[in-house]
Order: C-alpha cells, then structure tokens, then sequence
C-alpha cells in the first residue's frame, strides 16, 4: 500500500511517502521553491517523494491530509452564533474550507498524466500531530500532547497511545491557544515574521521574569491541565486577520489588540534597538508558557501514571521548555519528531491512515533505534520508530562533478582549490583540521532533513572552543541577531561528561545545561545562560557526521562540532547547486560536497 501524506494550504507545507508502513521519503515544499516557510499546496515536494518511492501518482492508494474541516463543527457553529464575529472573518473562514476542499483539482492539476485513482482520507489536523510522534516513537506506550497555534479548531489535544492506537483525552478549542499567545507577543516584541518565535526563545535568558504577574492576567490555567486566554488582549477571534497562505511566503497580521500594550506598554517596532524591558517581558512569555505547558503535562500524567511522553504541534519546537520536562515533571522518556510542527502533520496523517488500514503484524521492522533507545526488542506490533531525519534528496558523485566542471573556470578565478577525497577517513580528518583552525566549513552529505534542523547534512560547522566564533559566523554568513545560540552536535558516547542531562536528543529538540566546568571550553556553543541544545549523534544513523566528530575530537579533545543550517536568510540548501551558490556568495572557508572539498585561497 502506498499512502502520500500532506500538509497543504498551512505554512512548511510538506508531503512525504509511505509504503507499508515505512517512510520512504519526506520534505517540505520551502526547500524547492526557495521561499522560507512556504505555504500553499506541495507539489514539489509530492514531485520529490514519487521519485523517490519509484512510483507515479496513478500508482498511490491514499492521499492523507492533515486536516479535516468537518471536525469540530458543532463548536464552530456554536461560537459564530455566540460571538458574532465580523461578518468578513466568516468569509475568510469559509473561504479557507473551500480551498481545503480542492485536494484532488491540485494533484490533477499538477499531474496531468497521471490521473490520481485512489482515496483522499482527511486526518484532523491534532490527531495528525499525536500520530506523527506516537506512531513513530519508540513507545509501545506513552502519553501523547499536541499543542500549537489553531488547527481544525483546536489548539491543543492529549490523551494515551498504546501500539497502534491514539485514544484522545480533551482538547481546548479556538480561540484559545499557547501557540497563539508566543506568536502575538512574538509580534509585540517587534519580530513580525511568521515562525520568529525561536527568537524570543533564544533572547529570554537575557532577561527577567519581570512580568510574570502580567502574563498571568494574559492566559489563565483551569481545571484538568487547560487554559484559556484572556481574549480582550487579542484580535484573532473577532476580526479578520491577515492571513496569507495561498502560495508563498506565510504571513499572519497582527493579532494583539491595543490592550496588551496598555498592560505592557508600547510595542516594539522592527528596527527599534532592544531595551531592557524586551528582554524581561521576552522572558516572563518564555516563563508563561512554560507553566502552562507544565500544567497541562503534569495533569496528564496523573491521569494515565505512563512516564514516556510523545510531543508535538509547533509548540513542541520549544526546545528550552522541552529540556526542562524530564527534570521538572514525572515523565522519565521524552520523544520529539524531528518535523514537530505542521509539516509533521504529513507523517502523522500517512501514518494514522496506514494503521488504519494495515492489519495487525506479529513482527515488526524498525528503521534501527540507538543502542541507548528505550527499545527493548519487544514487538511494537507493526510500528517503525522514526530514529533519523534524512529522508530528503541526495546527490550522487556524478552530479557533484558536472555541477563542478561547469562552474569551473568561476571557481578558479575565485582563488578556489577543488580535491576529491574518495576515502572517508581522510576527508573527515582534512574537514577536522580545517574546523580545529577556525574555519567555517559548509557540510552536503547524504540525503536532506526532515524538520526544520540541519543534523549534519546540510550544515555548516565551526570550532566551539572559539569564543568568537559567534561574530564570525554573523559576520561571514548568517546575519542574523547576536543574541541567538548556536548549537553543539555532540557524539552520543561522550554527552554525560558535558552536558548535566543525557540521553537521546537526536533532532535537536531539547536545551540542556552544559556542565559548569566544561562550558569555558566551548563558548561558542554555550548561551548565556549556560546552556546548549544539544543534537546527540550516533554512529549508526549518520556514520560519515559521527566520522568528522570523532576526527575533531581526536585532534582537540572535544567530541563536538557547532553546527548550524546551511543557508544565509533562505531555506536549508536542498541541492548541490544551492550549497555552491551560498559558499560563492558568502566568506565561507570550505565547501565539503559529498567527497568533493573546495576551498578557498588563504
């Protein structure tokens, strides 16, 4: 059975491809079009997956889509005939159904000669989430939480997963929203751009909890693990927003009323400098959501006693809040898709219509967890446990070195040398002694990303032993804000003896704190409040990355590398092409491309 799953019509529009049960392939549609976030129907990325499968479109039984606009409709009913909203975000609204409606007009559109013959199965949008971490993890068991902005009317859901299946709790229903409550202050703080709340993330250690007692008149914790917002401080729910999602960059209008600024005072504008009174109020969001996030987890444990919990939704890419949850709560096991957000909703439905459909297996197959997983050999009665995210394009050699001839005689008039380094021990060690020197190294290996992290395949890496290695990198090629970290890519064998917290982290989704006595030895990678997050790298899921750790390790000691995503102010480079056009353009040092190293003139 071949089942192509979608996120379409939302930001990180996605598609990814499953045949009995394995993940075959996935991507969201930003890195083919080049266009950050983008939003609108994926048909690049459904392009990439059939290819990748060997399959046309004639050829899939089910496309899943993760969202089903008749969920909740009893509710949606209920709140227009309360409310009363403007008559123009009723239109809105009902103009965003229909084009949800439109899957099969889009495939056909996209693939004239190969007529879709199957069925559209609609997964409601958190169902899709729970899916996307439960039905890959690890767990024949755990508890399940899905919490972001709104999707299919809700906001957040939680419940039980146990081996195939996802029993949901509760929801809280629009407009009330953790997800919606960071993206508006987000906004407040002067970060207008849709997916600008890892800023806030990164700027609140800077910060004070100040006004904390003020968020508190924002969002409200009830009974049972909810919450609610104090709507008078918001626009979503009674006016029509801007939104825009209809092919391109997403963008979402401003969704704070005038009332949170007389609670907090004027907003801040784009340009304007950052005072201290940002970074408390960037703090004190950071804080807020962070007891409400506690609240609704530690409520769900009480209800079920399971200690591992799957977690998703675009809250989920919380890392700091994530790192804290195995400290601050009951839970002992954590599992966080590496596509947390909404472009995940295209595994979780592909996957929630295959064990759907699927008959119950006596064995299973597994796409081979870390030794250090919490698997136990038992049976996960059919289930894959997602351990890895590269499930994007490669490139093979032959291709690399057309792109190379081609590009030739530019190459050469630029001062650059190009080897090629068949042997993988070498060309790990050259890289190593080039990063031990402190440059700044662009790294295209194997098959792309899944998520929004680069984990060592389209990634730059540096020297986290160089104190300015932050400045460097802004300077050469990120130009971005100081205030933001980097992050440590960390060999799994050696993580307890730097970090306070160990375990499995392999797609960067939890911040832990570096130990005391080791975090002068690799300020680039430290944030200021001491802390890293930490992506933990395993030798059998990406040996060539745990190859050049090791040889970085050997020559200086530290078993880390700082990895960052290969792009400057655009998507992830997807291609070969996109990684040589970012090192020509920028004053990055060496481009690794498969087993190609150019470098530039010293």
């Amino acid at each position: 059975m071949l089942i192509l799953g979608l996120n379409a019509y939302h930001g990180d529009s996605s598609a990814c491809i499953v045949r009995d049960g394995e993940i075959l392939a996935a991507a969201e549609e930003e890195r083919f079009r080049r266009i950050k976030h983008w939003a609108g129907f994926p048909s690049e990325a459904i392009r990439y997956c059939l290819q990748e499968a060997g399959a046309s479109l004639a050829q899939v039984d089910i496309v899943a889509v993760n969202s089903d606009p008749r969920a909740s409709i009893l509710k949606k009913i209920k709140f227009t005939l309360r409310q009363r909203p403007d008559l123009r975000f009723i239109a809105d609204r009902l103009r965003n159904q229909v084009k949800r409606q439109s899957i099969e007009a889009e495939l056909s559109a996209a693939f004239p000669d190969s007529p879709f013959k199957g069925e559209v199965r609609r997964v409601e949008h958190h169902l899709s989430h729970l899916a996307s971490a439960f039905l890959v993890s690890p767990f024949r068991q755990a508890c399940v939480a899905s919490i972001d902005g709104f999707g299919d009317f809700s906001s957040a859901a939680w419940g039980l997963g146990h081996e195939r299946t996802i029993d949901v709790d509760d929801k809280v229903h629009f407009p009330h929203s953790l997800g919606v409550f960071y993206q508006a202050l987000t906004q407040y703080l002067g970060f207008p751009e849709y997916g600008d709340e890892y800023k806030v993330m990164g700027l609140a250690p800077y910060g004070r909890p100040e006004l904390l007692s003020a968020m508190r008149q924002i969002v409200k914790l009830q009974e049972s693990g909810r919450f609610e917002l104090e709507t008078g401080f918001f626009r979503h729910h009674r006016e029509k927003i801007d939104y825009a999602w209809a092919g391109g960059r997403p963008h979402v209008g401003t969704l704070f009323s005038p009332a949170l600024e007389e609670l907090l005072g004027p907003a801040r504008k784009k340009d304007e400098p950052l005072e201290q009174r940002h970074l408390d109020i960037a703090r004190s969001v950071q804080a807020m959501y962070e007891e409400a996030f506690f609240h609704l987890i530690n409520h769900l444990y009480e209800q079920h006693r399971v200690d591992s919990l799957a977690l998703a939704g675009g809250c989920a890419m919380n890392s700091v809040a994530n790192g804290k949850l195995l400290r601050q709560s009951p839970f002992r096991r954590l599992y966080v898709q590496s596509a947390a957000g909404d472009a995940g909703g295209a595994i979780g439905a592909a996957i929630y219509a295959w064990h759907k459909m699927a008959p119950t297996r006596a064995t299973d197959r597994h796409l081979g967890a870390p030794a250090s997983s919490v698997l136990t050999g038992d049976s996960l009665n059919g289930r894959r446990v997602m351990d890895h995210a590269y499930l994007g394009p490669s490139a093979r050699d032959e291709e690399i070195a057309a792109l190379l001839d081609e590009r030739n005689d530019e190459l050469r008039d630029s001062g650059c040398e190009v080897q090629h380094i068949a042997e993988e021990v070498r060309l790990c060690q050259t890289t190593a002694d080039a990063i031990s020197r402190g440059e700044v190294i662009g790294w295209f290996q194997g098959r792309m990303e899944w998520g929004p992290r680069a984990l060592g395949n389209r990634s730059i890496v540096c020297d986290p032993r160089r104190a300015d290695m932050k400045d460097i990198l802004n300077r050469k090629i990120k130009r971005r804000e100081s205030f933001r970290p980097f992050a440590p890519s960390v060999l799994k064998e050696h993580v307890a003896q730097w970090f306070e917290e160990s375990g499995d982290v392999p797609f960067m989704m939890q911040v832990y704190n570096i130990r005391e006595e080791k975090r002068a030895r690799i300020p680039a990678v430290t944030h200021v409040d001491g802390s890293g997050r930490l992506q933990t790298v395993y030798r059998q899921t990406n040996q060539r990355y745990w190859n050049l750790i090791d040889a970085f390790r050997e020559i200086t000691g530290v078993p880390m590398v700082l990895n960052t995503s290969f792009n400057e102010n655009e998507p992830i480079v997807c291609r070969p092409v996109e990684a040589l056009d970012c090192f020509t353009r920028t004053k990055m040092d060496v481009l690794v491309l498969g087993n190609w190293l150019i470098s530039r003139a010293s």
